[in-house]
Order: C-alpha cells, then sequence, then structure tokens
C-alpha cells in the first residue's frame, strides 16, 4: 500500500504488531546538558540552554556561581568525555530490565547531536568533544539482546539561525534531510519526535515527511513515530499517541482521547529526564510505584518509556540502575501477564489491574496474595483454575462469589514467592 500525503492516509497506517507487545521501553536522555547536570527540582535539567536565558533562573544562578557568566553552554562540550561509556553494558542492563526497546535522544533542542550528520557540522559527539558515534555504538550493542534500538530526535533547535528566520525553510532544508539521514543510517524501530509545538504540522511539512517514512525508507514496515507533528496534533495524528508525566498537552490525558492505537507514557524514575544532580530520594519513584505505573498503563493498553539520565562520564546513577534491574527482576517472573498481552477491562479495581492473552486473564495485585481476593470485573465459571506467576504450586482455590470469580489463597510462605510488591495470578477458563 502507498501512502499519500495527508493525515486521512497516514493515520490508515497500523503501528507495526511489535511495538503494542512490547509494553516497556527505555529513554535515555543524554548530551551536553549532563555536564552540569542542574536545573530547579521539578524542572527538566535538559532545557539547561534555554534556562540561562532567564536571569533570574536557578540554572542561569548556579551557572554564574559555578562556572562564571562568560562561560558559554558551548563550552561544556569539553567536559561531555563519556570517558566510562561502555555500550554493552548499557544493553546488558537494559536487556536485564526487561525493556524490549530503547529511545536514545540523539539531539534534543540544543541542536547537538549524538552522532555525526553533516547538517551539525562541528555540533555532534564526532566531531567534537568524545569524539564518538553514540548512536552506532548503542545500536550494534543491542543486537541480540532482544532489546529494539529507537530514537528521539528534535524537530526545532532553539537557536539554528535558519530556524529563527524561517521555520518552514528550516523544516525543509534542515529538518528533514536530517532525518532522513539519522533514519537511513541507524534504521531504529522508533522515531519519537519533540519539539514540535511552536509550529503547525504543515510548517513542519509533517505529512511529506511521514509519507515518506512509510513508503520509501527502509523501515517503512517497521518503524514506529509517534504523534508529536505540530501544534495539536498529540493524540490524534501520526503514529502512537503519547503521554508525558500523565497529560498529552493543555491538561489533556489519555482519558480524553478515543484510542484507535497504542498509546506511551514517558516519565523519568525522577523528576527530570536529563540528570539533576540535586534530585533526592524523595523525587524518585519507589520499584513499586514504578510497577504500579507499568501495570496500569498495560491495562489501559498502553506502554511504559521510563527515562534514565546518565551522567555525562557515560555511567548511569547508580539508584537509575537500582530501579531497572527491580523492574527487570519482577518482570522475569511476571511477564506472561505484560509482554504481548491485550485490554481485558478498561475498569480498575482499586488496586487490581487486569490483563488478557488468548483465554488467559491475568489479574494483578498491589498486595500480598492472602486470604480471599473477589474480582468484580471477572465472571466466574465452574472450570476457572487459578495459579501465582511468583509461586506456581501454591493452592488457589476459585470459587464464586454473586457472579464473580473469588481467589481464595491457602498460607504461603513468603520465601516461596520469587518477587515482590505486585502479585499476578493466570485465571484460566
Amino acid at each position: 500500500m502507498r501512502y499519500e500525503n495527508n493525515w486521512e492516509s497516514l493515520n490508515a497506517r497500523p503501528i507495526p504488531r511489535w511495538f503494542g507487545e512490547a509494553k516497556f521501553g527505555i529513554f535515555i536522555h543524554w548530551g551536553l546538558y549532563s555536564v552540569p547536570g542542574y536545573t530547579a527540582r521539578g524542572q527538566y535539567a535538559e532545557w539547561y540552554r534555554k534556562q540561562l536565558e532567564d536571569p533570574a533562573h536557578p540554572a542561569r544562578l548556579f551557572h554564574d556561581r559555578t562556572y562564571g557568566p562568560n562561560f558559554k553552554y558551548e563550552d561544556f562540550v569539553s567536559g561531555f568525555r563519556a570517558e566510562l561509556f561502555d555500550a554493552d553494558a548499557w544493553a546488558k542492563l537494559f536487556q536485564r530490565a526487561g525493556a524490549k526497546y530503547i529511545n536514545l535522544v540523539s539531539k534534543h533542542h540544543d541542536g547537538f547531536c549524538l552522532y555525526p550528520s553533516k547538517y551539525a557540522w562541528n555540533w555532534n559527539s564526532w566531531d567534537v568533544g568524545p569524539h564518538r558515534d553514540f548512536c552506532m555504538e548503542l545500536r550494534q550493542a543491542m543486537e541480540g539482546t532482544g532489546v529494539k534500538f529507537g530514537v528521539y530526535h528534535s524537530v526545532y533547535e532553539w537557536f539554528h539561525p535558519l530556524y529563527l528566520e524561517n521555520p518552514e525553510a528550516y523544516a525543509l532544508e534542515h529538518l528533514h534531510p536530517m532525518l532522513k539521514e539519522l533514519i537511513c543510517r541507524y534504521e531504529p524501530w522508533t522515531l519519537f519526535t519533540d519539539g514540535e509545538w511552536e509550529q503547525t504540522a504543515e510548517t513542519w511539512h509533517s505529512t511529506a515527511f511521514l509519507q515518506w517514512l512509510y513508503n520509501d525508507s527502509p523501515v517503512r514496515d517497521t518503524i514506529v513515530p509517534n504523534d508529536r507533528w505540530g501544534k495539536g496534533t498529540r493524540g490524534r495524528r501520526g503514529g502512537n499517541f503519547t503521554t508525558e508525566y500523565g497529560e498529552i498537552e493543555g491538561g489533556r490525558r489519555i482519558e480524553d482521547v478515543v484510542l484507535d492505537r497504542p498509546f506511551e507514557e514517558c516519565r523519568g524514575i525522577g523528576k527530570s529526564f536529563g540528570v539533576n544532580r540535586i534530585e533526592t530520594t524523595e523525587d524518585y519513584m519507589s520499584a513499586k510505584e514504578l510497577l504500579i505505573t507499568l501495570c496500569e498503563l498495560v491495562s489501559k493498553g498502553g506502554n511504559f518509556l521510563l527515562n534514565i539520565g546518565p551522567n555525562a562520564d557515560g555511567t548511569i546513577p547508580v539508584i537509575m540502575e537500582e530501579r531497572l534491574l527491580q523492574m527487570g527482576d519482577w518482570l522475569s517472573v511476571n511477564g506472561d501477564a505484560i509482554y504481548g498481552t491485550e485490554i481485558y477491562t478498561k475498569h480498575v479495581q482499586g488496586d487490581i489491574f487486569y490483563t488478557k492473552k488468548g483465554d488467559t486473564v491475568y489479574a494483578i495485585l498491589t498486595r500480598f496474595p492472602f486470604g480471599c481476593v473477589t474480582l468484580d470485573e471477572v465472571p466466574y465459571t465452574p472450570t476457572m483454575t487459578a495459579s501465582l506467576l511468583s509461586c506456581p504450586d501454591a493452592p488457589i482455590t476459585v470459587r464464586d462469589n454473586g457472579g464473580k470469580a473469588q481467589l481464595c489463597f491457602a498460607p504461603i510462605d513468603p520465601e516461596d514467592v520469587k518477587c515482590q510488591w505486585l502479585y499476578a495470578v493466570a485465571l484460566h477458563p
């Protein structure tokens, strides 16, 4: 099928099946902003360059105090050495975390690229700084891990002269060629565009690019772009729908959208995407909170794109690594209730989430399984059986409670249960 240069045709393209089955991905914000690694708590540290424009912003005050008022953002190139970056170690961590895909920020709004580009001469990690192609290193490291390589790419650049002078010319002469260069060289599985909100999709000529992506690019059958293609396109047009810290845009949430495709929630473990060194444990979600977020999203048909912000030296902060490994440990036991599942019901029963795969329904409990639990969303059938994924030998009786399935657990020794925090039960008809 050939797609036409209009939204009606482009929106008809189905999201490649792999994405809806993947459920869990890892976002990676890493760049020059990782050198200062600072902003006000609760804000985005990757916006450091833009925040310097405000003389009263905490980032500006910190910058002047720490580096001096004459130190330019561009001078951070010398501090972005990535001397401890190990692509293979990252890849193994993402695999152990249970992720099925990653989105590496290839270029943020500051325009600095983590790969060589003729459209960012002397403003990329190959020409200056560490002199390395991080996109290629990580792409190659992901091969054979079962984790797909994808990219984030900002459509606008805060201080690009052509963008400031003529956004439409910038889109046609800079953005489109740069995106095509990125897609053809690295063949990513995802394309997470961002920064679209300042212009309309018409100014960005978004449909023309998507037409090329779907018809003629080397990844036309496999790539999953998102919905960030111009003012007002989120949750309406493009590929998968995206939320960020729960919102689509302008206060809208996923509940406000008619879902005809998978959606994806992105957020940091803390309050920022880029590493913010002044965040404390109070700013970070616990493993249980992250798993609840994952299960709630999956029960609604969504994916969870969880962000990490590596340090400028290429190491991943230990608390972030710990959270990823905790999620991976849980998924290694309960993954059947997550990967490849579908919506069973759009209703959430308090602290119980539901998913479905074939004829099997999964009930994910947020408390240790003991006593009796009535599943208000699951009709009782006399032949129904149940098993606890984290302790398959644990005896569970399924009873009729007013037409609903009731699970009654015999006492279980916590040491026999192979996970913590949330507990998935498979219900077989």
